[in-house]
């Protein structure tokens, strides 16, 4: 975040030198937020549970509708990652680097930034307890802690990843072991997963198959490789429009795939990947591979099993159209974390983050929330280097999409708004609160054609 400051070197200027810093400070105060906890109170007016995209988001809507000072964000994390560019990452099409920025950056200014890991949550008492006993309460709480990886739920992970011929474009520190084992690549197996559990972007495991797939092509290894997708899923997608497509392609590009096989342990000595059958209890199969990506089991963060806020799975239990707790009327929801029943990506957490600024503001004026969520998400299918599918559905996984085209269809427009635009918007747009998903783009583009 830059820095204000003053020369102030001739002799006229120094009877000024108090008055300046003086301002210098005031401005400081009113436009930096801080991360030292002697400048954290243990009140604020919005409270805000994880600096991820839920979170950064809404602490950015929730600033300029009761103030700077009266918003707090709590989140551990020094740097702040835009994840859904991985899928590039791993298939070499674009750096790591500007994938991710300080967290220091993306906090809006003069919003509180409190530098630690949440322990406990009270809502009964309205109040969070954090590392080190320290207690913060607040009058509206949202929480935005989105879900965690459990590579250790598969054995032999994640030592695995220190060998090479594996990787996992879910993890920041295994994404471009994804790339390196891509490009290692001679000839046999190659494997992608899917596990028996949530996860976020539920696209992601088989972009980076079809990137490999159009790798192998392009450097000449295809013909020596059987690519394989082994998803616990018993479909390809969960929308049979864009079912249908993808189909189509993995059938022209002879993929082979096997539903409700579940990885459960990686043995890298051996190069050996073990999958259990979910349709045959206790029978299991093991594939060699040459190159295998990993998708991890996925699940809610520990603070939330057995909070009160949380479902029995763990998930935040919010009301799935106005994203208020079902219980406490003063604590929100938003992103991974919750039970939407939707899928997590961040075009879900935006077209969430809309609605939920005007349901805070109808209870914050005493009215019942107006605006409904439908389950707004999109899943940019990358089929190809230069290719990709714009998948946009809700809650009834049904298409609802933008353009007055069919987005089902592989387009090169589609993969520059996954590689060029929507990264521009993610850091421009969504987490500083002025993006709320395409629902005005769809409506005037669809009024537009009547």
């Amino acid at each position: 975040m830059a820095t204000v400051g003053f020369m102030s070197s001739c002799a006229g200027v120094r009877p000024m030198a108090p008055l300046m810093r003086q301002a210098v400070q005031k401005m400081r105060s009113s436009q930096f937020h801080t991360t030292a906890r002697s400048a954290s109170k243990d009140y604020y007016e919005v409270l805000v549970l994880g600096g991820g995209t839920g979170g950064v988001s809404m602490s950015a809507r929730m600033k300029r509708k009761v103030g700077a000072g009266n918003v707090a964000v709590v989140e551990p994390s020094e740097k702040h990652y835009y994840q859904p560019l991985w899928t590039l990452v791993g298939a070499g099409a674009k750096p790591l680097a500007p994938c991710s920025r300080p967290t220091a950056s993306v906090i809006p200014s003069g919003v509180k930034w409190i530098q630690s890991r949440v322990q406990k949550l009270d809502p009964d008492k309205n109040c969070v307890h954090l590392e080190n006993n320290q207690k913060i309460s607040y009058k509206y709480l949202i929480i935005a802690l989105g879900l965690q990886l459990h590579f250790e739920k598969i054995k032999g992970l994640p030592e695995a990843f220190s060998t090479p011929k594996i990787g996992s474009n879910y993890s920041v520190h295994t994404v471009e072991k994804t790339w390196k084992a891509l490009q290692d690549f001679q000839g046999g197996n190659a494997i992608f997963t899917f596990p028996n559990t949530p996860v976020k972007c539920a696209g992601a495991p088989q972009k980076i198959m079809y990137l490999s797939e159009a790798y192998m092509r392009k450097t000449g290894k295809r013909p020596k490789a059987k690519i394989i997708f082994n998803t616990a899923l018993g479909v390809i997608f969960g929308v049979q429009k864009y079912a249908d497509v993808l189909l189509e392609i993995i059938k022209s590009r002879d993929i082979t795939v096997n539903y409700k096989y579940n990885l459960v342990e990686v043995r890298a000595d051996k190069q050996e990947a073990v999958f259990e059958n979910l349709d045959k209890s206790g029978e299991t199969e093991v594939y060699q591979y040459e190159m295998l990506h990993v998708t991890p089991p996925m699940g809610p963060q520990d603070v939330l099993l057995n909070s009160p806020v949380s479902d029995a799975g763990g998930w935040v239990d919010v009301d799935k159209e106005t994203l208020q707790h079902k219980k406490y009327p003063n604590v929100f929801g938003i992103g991974d974390c919750t039970n939407l029943p939707t899928s997590k990506t961040a075009a879900a957490v935006a077209g969430q983050s809309g609605v939920l600024d005007k349901t805070i503001s109808c209870v914050m004026k005493g009215k019942p929330p107006a605006k409904k969520y439908d389950g707004y998400t999109s899943c940019p299918l990358v089929t190809n280097y230069n290719r990709a599918i714009l998948a946009e559905f809700d809650y009834s996984a049904q298409p609802l999409e933008t353009f007055p085209f069919d987005q089902s269809k592989e387009r090169l427009t589609s993969f520059h708004m996954k590689a060029d635009l929507m990264p521009f918007l993610y850091w421009h747009g969504l987490l500083k609160g002025y993006w709320g998903g395409p629902a005005p783009i769809r409506k005037l583009l669809h009024l537009g054609l009547k």
